[in-house]
C-alpha cells in the first residue's frame, strides 16, 4: 500500500481545501465500512465475471488477434465498463494493500493493452475489421467517453501505485485525443461528457497542463450545435447552450454532471472565477427545483434527464444510481474549490439515499433508477439473466446497460476519500464513519484524529485526538442542515451548534474527545408546494436517511394506494426507522377512478382530516385493514427497500390538510 498522500481521485492545484488520499484517512467499520467490504469481497469480482461472460472483456482479444465482426457483443459504451471496474481496483488496491485486487488489475490492463492501435487509439467497437470507422458516430459511439473512463483509471492507479502499464496505455491514448481533437484538428466533441473530466484529473495527476487545455477545449465547443439535432434536442448531449450561459442543468443527467464536475476542474486550474461561478449558479437551482428529497437527480425516463422546475413525480423518478454517483462527483469538486459545508450537506443525502440503495447487502444485485414510489411489486430477478429494464423494482444482477454496478464499485472503494480536507490551519470532517486520520498541515503541525460512531444508527460522534501537538490547530465539524438541536461537548462542556461548521481551535492533547451529538428523531418533510405531484404529501426522515413504507409492513394488498397518515401526530423512532399514524379508509363502490366533485367525503379520507384525526385510535392493525381506524404505520429507511423480496413501496405519503 502506497503512503502517498496523493491517492484520491480529485486533487486540484489550488482551492481553500485540500482533500485526504486514501493513506490519510481510513474507514474502519460501521456503516460505510460493512459496504466496503462487501464491495471488496464480492462486487469487484461479480463484476469481472459478468463482463466475461457476455464477451465484453473478449472484445479486447478480438482487436488484438484481427477477429472484430459485425457481430461484437456489447454496447459502444461497454469497453467504459471495464475502465470503471480498474478504477474500483485500483482504489481497492491502494486502499488495503489486496493481492487479489492487485492481479486483477495487471490481468485486465494487459488484455486491454493488447487493443491499442500504435498511434493511442483504443475502442473495441470502432476503426477494425467489420466495425465502423473512428469516429464516425459522435453523437452516440461513445469513443471519447470510453476514453474518458480509462483516464479515470490510470489516475487512480498512478495516485495509488505509481506509473505502471496502465498509465502509459492511457498516457497514449490522451495524446491521440489531444492530436485528433486539438486546436489544429477537428472541431468535434463527444455526445456523453466524460473525456473532458478524465483529461483533466490525467492533466493534474502528471502534472501536464496540455491535457487540461485539451479539457477546455472540449468545454468551450460544447452549447454550440456541434453535434447533430435529435428528437430528443440537443439538450441531451449538452450541446445546445454554452455552459457559462446557462442557469441550470437539463437534458441527460449523467452527461450534464459529468460534463460540470470537467468544468469545476477546469475554472479552478484556469481560474476561471465566471465558469465556477456559472457552476454555483446551476447547482443552486437544480437543488433547489430538480433533485429528489433522496438527492436523487433526473426526472425523466424517456431521455435519463432533468424534467423542468419542480418536475419530481416520484413514480416516474429515474434518478439513475451513476447520476447519484456524478452528483457526488460535482459537489465534491465545488466543495474544494469554495470550502462551503452544503455541498457536503447533498454529498450524504445523496450517499445515504442514492449510492447505499443501488446494492443489495450481499454485493452481487442492483438498482439502476431508484424511483420513489413503486407502484407494483417487481417481479423477483433471475441471478443469471441479463435484466433488459432499468427500472425494475427488483435490483438486478447485471443489466442491458450495466454502468451503475461499476460506478458503485468505483465510489465505495475511494470513499475515505470524500470524508475529510484539510486548510492551512486545521482538519475538516464533513462525511461521519468510524475512521483515523493522520495528516500533516503545510507547516508540519501533525493533525491525528480517530472518528468513533455507528452514525447513522444514533447521532453520536466522537473525535478522539490522536496525538499530541503543542501548537494549537482547528477542528470543524460539519453540523448538517437537517440537524435543529445539535449539542457539542468538550472538556465536559456542553453548548448548542447550529447547522453549518462549528469549530474548535486549540491545542490538542491526546486522548482528548470530542463529541458531536445530532438529534435523531424522525422528522416530517413538506414539499415545496409547487411541487404538484406530491403536494398534499409527507416524507419521513430520520437523520440522513429518508425513510419509506413498504407493502410488507401493511395489512391489505391495496393498503399502499389506499394509506393516508396523519400529520398532526409526529412520528416515533422505531428500531432504526420510524412510526407513523395511518389509517385505510373503507372501499368505496365506484365504477371509475374520479368521483363526482359534490360528493361527500369520508371522515378521515384525503381532504377531510374528521375528528379522528385527532384523537386516539384503537392502534390495532387488523381492525384498521377492514374499519379504517388509525394504527402504527412502521417506516424503514429507503436505502433498505426490496430487501426482503418484491414490493410496492413509497416514500411521499398522503396526509389530510391540517387546517
Amino acid at each position: 500500500m502506497t503512503e502517498s498522500t496523493t491517492a484520491c481521485p480529485v486533487l486540484p492545484t489550488r482551492g481553500p481545501a485540500h482533500p485526504l488520499g486514501l493513506a490519510q484517512v481510513s474507514v474502519t467499520g460501521g456503516f460505510w465500512g460493512v459496504r466496503q467490504a462487501v464491495n471488496a469481497t464480492a462486487t469487484l469480482s461479480h463484476c469481472e465475471s459478468w463482463m466475461e461472460r457476455l464477451g465484453w472483456l473478449a472484445n479486447f482479444d478480438r482487436v488484438a488477434d484481427g477477429t472484430t465482426s459485425p457481430d461484437r457483443p456489447g454496447w459502444p459504451f461497454s469497453d467504459s465498463e471495464v475502465y470503471k471496474l480498474l478504477e474500483a481496483l485500483a482504489w481497492e488496491a491502494g486502499r488495503t494493500g489486496d493481492p487479489e485486487a492487485e492481479w486483477a488489475i495487471k490481468r485486465l490492463t494487459a488484455r486491454v493493452g493488447q487493443a491499442q492501435d500504435p498511434d493511442g487509439y483504443l475502442n473495441t467497437c470502432f476503426g477494425h475489421g467489420g466495425r465502423p470507422p473512428r469516429y464516425s458516430d459522435l453523437e452516440m459511439g461513445h469513443e471519447l467517453y470510453n476514453t474518458g473512463h480509462l483516464l479515470q483509471a490510470a489516475v487512480a492507479r498512478l495516485r495509488t501505485s505509481g506509473e505502471d502499464e496502465l498509465v502509459r496505455i492511457a498516457r497514449r491514448a490522451a495524446d491521440h485525443v489531444c492530436r485528433t481533437f486539438g486546436a489544429d484538428g477537428l472541431p468535434k466533441i463527444c455526445g456523453h461528457p466524460e473525456i473532458e473530466v478524465g483529461l483533466a484529473e490525467f492533466g493534474r495527476a502528471l502534472g501536464e497542463d496540455r491535457y487540461v487545455e485539451q479539457a477546455r477545449l472540449f468545454l468551450d465547443r460544447r452549447g454550440h450545435g456541434t453535434l447533430r439535432d435529435i428528437p430528443l434536442g440537443r439538450a441531451y448531449f449538452q450541446d445546445d447552450i454554452p455552459i457559462r450561459q446557462a442557469d441550470v442543468w437539463r437534458g441527460h443527467a449523467v452527461r450534464a454532471l459529468y460534463l460540470t464536475a470537467a468544468a469545476v476542474d477546469v475554472a479552478v486550474e484556469r481560474g476561471d472565477d465566471d465558469l465556477l461561478r456559472a457552476v454555483e449558479r446551476q447547482w443552486e437551482r437544480v437543488v433547489e427545483r430538480r433533485t429528489a428529497i433522496t438527492g436523487g437527480m433526473g426526472s425523466r425516463h424517456q431521455d435519463e434527464g432533468f424534467g423542468e422546475d419542480w418536475e419530481l413525480p416520484p413514480d416516474r423518478a429515474f434518478c439513475e444510481t451513476c447520476a447519484g454517483v456524478a452528483s457526488i462527483m460535482v459537489s465534491w469538486r465545488l466543495l474544494l474549490a469554495t470550502g462551503d459545508v452544503r455541498y457536503a450537506d447533498l454529498i450524504e443525502r445523496t450517499l445515504y439515499n442514492v449510492v447505499a440503495t443501488s446494492p443489495s447487502p450481499d454485493g452481487r444485485a442492483f438498482f439502476y433508477a431508484n424511483p420513489l414510489h413503486q407502484r407494483a411489486p417487481g417481479n423477483p430477478a433471475d441471478e443469471n439473466e441479463v435484466s433488459p429494464r432499468a427500472e425494475a423494482g427488483v435490483r438486478a444482477a447485471w443489466f442491458d446497460v450495466s454502468c451503475c454496478p461499476t460506478n458503485v464499485a468505483r465510489t465505495l472503494a475511494g470513499l475515505g476519500a470524500y470524508l475529510a480536507t484539510t486548510d492551512d490551519d486545521g482538519l475538516q470532517i464533513h462525511q461521519y464513519a468510524p475512521c483515523t486520520i493522520r495528516t500533516e498541515l503545510p507547516d508540519g503541525r501533525q493533525v491525528a484524529a480517530d472518528v468513533e460512531t455507528d452514525y447513522p444508527e444514533s447521532g453520536t460522534i466522537r473525535v478522539r485526538i490522536a496525538a499530541d501537538e503543542p501548537a494549537p490547530w482547528a477542528l470543524s465539524l460539519r453540523v448538517p442542515a437537517w440537524a435543529a438541536g445539535a449539542r457539542l461537548i468538550e472538556d465536559g462542556r456542553e453548548r448548542p451548534v447550529g447547522p453549518g461548521p462549528v469549530t474548535v481551535r486549540r491545542a490538542f492533547r491526546s486522548g482528548e474527545v470530542i463529541t458531536l451529538d445530532l438529534p435523531m428523531e424522525p422528522r416530517f418533510t413538506r414539499p415545496d408546494p409547487r411541487i404538484d405531484a406530491v403536494r398534499g404529501c409527507v416524507a419521513v426522515e430520520r437523520g440522513p436517511e429518508v425513510l419509506c413504507v413498504e407493502s410488507h409492513d401493511l395489512p391489505r394488498p391495496d393498503a399502499l394506494d389506499a394509506l393516508v397518515i396523519d400529520p398532526l401526530t409526529p412520528p416515533r423512532a422505531d428500531s432504526g426507522g420510524a412510526l407513523v399514524r395511518g389509517r385505510l379508509p373503507a372501499h368505496a363502490d365506484r365504477p371509475w377512478p374520479y368521483a363526482p366533485a359534490t360528493a361527500p367525503t369520508q371522515p378521515g379520507e384525503p381532504g377531510e382530516p374528521g375528528e379522528s384525526s385527532r384523537s386516539g385510535g384503537s392502534g390495532e392493525p387488523g381492525e384498521s385493514g377492514e374499519s379504517g381506524g388509525w394504527f402504527d404505520v412502521p417506516l424503514r429507511p429507503y436505502h433498505s427497500w426490496a430487501r426482503r423480496g418484491p414490493s410496492s413501496m413509497r416514500v411521499w405519503l398522503p396526509a389530510p390538510p391540517t387546517s
